[in-house]
């Protein structure tokens, strides 16, 4: 009797279709992804994604070309295409061919390759939506037109629509749980993420403007009115320039890329905490609804949720998507970081600084210390440590003793790396010992006890050997920006110490939604179901106690 009933016969074929559509989709979404994430060593460093369809070699054209020809093999210009197997997906932009443009998110082929990843989830609920759709307004022409017929009372249907209405509302409410954590822990770990990336941007921007302001006190650094060459402070001012254009350039084009993302982040968020708890409401409402019997409830919710189950689907298909993106950059900063001189589309995310730039001020840098040290050496050498009789004032300050030691010069005159010889004293050393040459001095500038040093003399020097010691510091730094190392090593430290968190937080708001959406649809059919085999039950009941009433007033009347 459980089965003869045409109406539960055409609910239980829609489920039966929903699970078998369902499933298909879930298996084709997951091979997709489990296919994504098959690595195995590549030759030359770089990861291979196993992939049916063999390797993939292409050539695009990138949105800047390489930093310098020098930079890579033979001299050739070339661009990094970023995960290029792993984003060998199908096109729907491009009449469903093979997309080969690489890991991009400024590229519409790109986002919408990934985004056709979920077409099972979005069918789905473009099935789940016309079906249900076309169901009920069968059932109310059915319920319209058709004449009521007496029916009976099944105890086996009433127990079991009882006994999977309440499994599904306990799965709607795993579900609802699953998307709520995973949200959260996707949100911190992308703002996470958002704040390394920022932070690195701002340390390097302070870096390069701490490299300015030694460059400009440089100007005003002399020794005994012996100041640096005309030449080198007019390139001060020209590398001054190019020094500010790149970290204002940097630091707008993060403060950019921070704000965009964190609106996103934001909205995202507020969109899955309402949807998880909608959906929470709505399986709680629904079994609530149907187990007192409030049937009118349980038509609204039954329309509210059946748009709410195709939004959801819907929305777990966009996380399928973003797992597999979220893959796609994990591969893509891979890769770049053993690849770091090419300019890729991943300079949107956290832009290298301009290699001239960078080159033009670890020059200048270096040619600055060079020359302070030659000031300051200068002076050493051709006035403190020369007895001049006193007729050659302001040469002659009645200078006595120990000679001073030079300051070690850390560049050859070619700029390449010096080692320091016996005798001469370096940038940690050198205020210290100097002032052990300082002598005490008159009115008007002459020494008074034993010394070659005055306190006018020795200040100055001292102050050149801050800013030759400065400059010298981020001598790394400025090296650093040649082969990009700070973008590489944020790159590293996000694949190493987030990426694993990103996919797996991602993939458990696109679980969470499948599972709460599939429980919530499941749920839905079977609120109509115990709602009708209630209304059934206390008809029957009802019936039964009539029958029984008028058999005994039946039997009365006979007596």
């Amino acid at each position: 009797m459980f089965f003869q009933r045409p109406f539960f016969g055409c609910i239980l074929f829609l489920i039966l279709i929903l699970l078998f559509i369902s499933s298909t989709c879930s298996a084709s979404s997951t091979s997709g992804v489990v296919k994504s994430f098959q690595v195995r060593p590549f030759p030359g460093g770089l990861n291979k994604v196993d992939d049916d369809d063999g390797v993939v070699s292409w050539e695009s054209k990138s949105k800047r070309s390489v930093l310098e020809e020098g930079n890579n093999v033979g001299g050739n210009s070339s661009t990094l295409i970023l995960a290029a197997e792993r984003t060998h997906r199908k096109d729907p932009f491009d009449g469903f061919n093979y997309y080969t443009g690489g890991w991009n998110i400024t590229n519409k082929h790109y986002v919408a390759s990934a985004v056709f990843t979920a077409a099972p989830l979005f069918l789905v609920a473009a099935i789940w939506f016309v079906a249900i759709g076309l169901c009920m307004l069968l059932t109310c022409l059915c319920f319209c037109c058709c004449r009521r017929r007496n029916y009976g009372y099944s105890q086996t249907a009433y127990a079991l629509s009882l006994i999977l209405l309440s499994l599904f509302t306990v799965a709607a409410i795993i579900g609802s749980i699953v998307l709520y954590t995973g949200q959260g822990k996707f949100h911190n770990t992308t703002t996470d993420i958002l704040k390394y990336v920022v932070g690195q941007a701002d340390s390097t921007v302070d870096n390069l403007m701490n490299v300015s302001d030694y460059l400009a006190a440089a100007k005003q650094v002399g020794v005994g009115n012996v100041f640096l060459p005309p030449d080198v402070q007019k390139h001060i001012d020209e590398v001054d320039a190019k020094i500010n254009s790149a970290a204002s350039t940097l630091q707008s084009e993060t403060e950019r890329n921070r704000n965009r993302i964190d609106d996103i982040l934001g909205i995202v968020r507020k969109i899955l905490i309402i949807v998880a708890a909608v959906m929470l409401a709505v399986a709680l409402l629904g079994f609530l609804f149907s187990i007192l019997g409030l049937q009118f409830l349980v038509y609204i919710l039954v329309i509210l949720g059946w748009i709410l189950v195709a939004v959801t689907f819907i929305l777990s298909g966009i996380f399928l998507a973003l797992y597999n993106v979220a893959g796609d950059t994990c591969v893509a900063m891979d890769q770049w970081s053993k690849n770091p001189t090419a300019h890729t589309s991943l300079d949107d995310i956290l832009p290298c600084v301009d290699v001239a730039t960078a080159q033009e001020t670890l020059s200048q840098s270096k040619n600055v210390t060079f020359q302070l040290v030659g000031v300051v050496n200068g002076i050493i050498t051709n006035v403190s440590n020369v007895n001049l009789p006193p007729a050659a004032r302001p040469l002659s300050y009645n200078q006595s003793g120990p000679l001073v030691p030079v300051l070690c010069n850390p560049f050859n005159p070619d700029k390449t790396a010096r080692k320091c010889a016996a005798g001469e004293v370096n940038f940690n050393n050198a205020t210290q010992v100097w002032k052990n040459y300082v002598c005490q001095v008159s009115t008007n500038n002459v020494c008074t006890t034993i010394g070659r040093l005055t306190p006018s003399m020795y200040q100055q020097m001292s102050s050149a050997v801050n800013v030759s010691y400065g400059l010298y510091h981020y001598g790394p730094f400025l090296t650093d920006l040649l082969d990009c190392t700070f973008v590489r090593d944020a790159f590293t430290s996000i694949e190493n110490d987030y990426c694993h968190d990103l996919k797996r937080f991602s993939k458990w708001i696109h679980i969470g939604l499948a599972l709460v959406s599939s429980a919530v649809a499941l749920s839905l059919i079977f609120w109509l179901l115990y709602a009708r085999e209630r209304r059934h039950r206390k008809y029957t009941k009802l019936v039964d106690a009539r029958a029984h009433q008028d058999s005994f007033d039946s039997k009365g009347q006979t007596l």
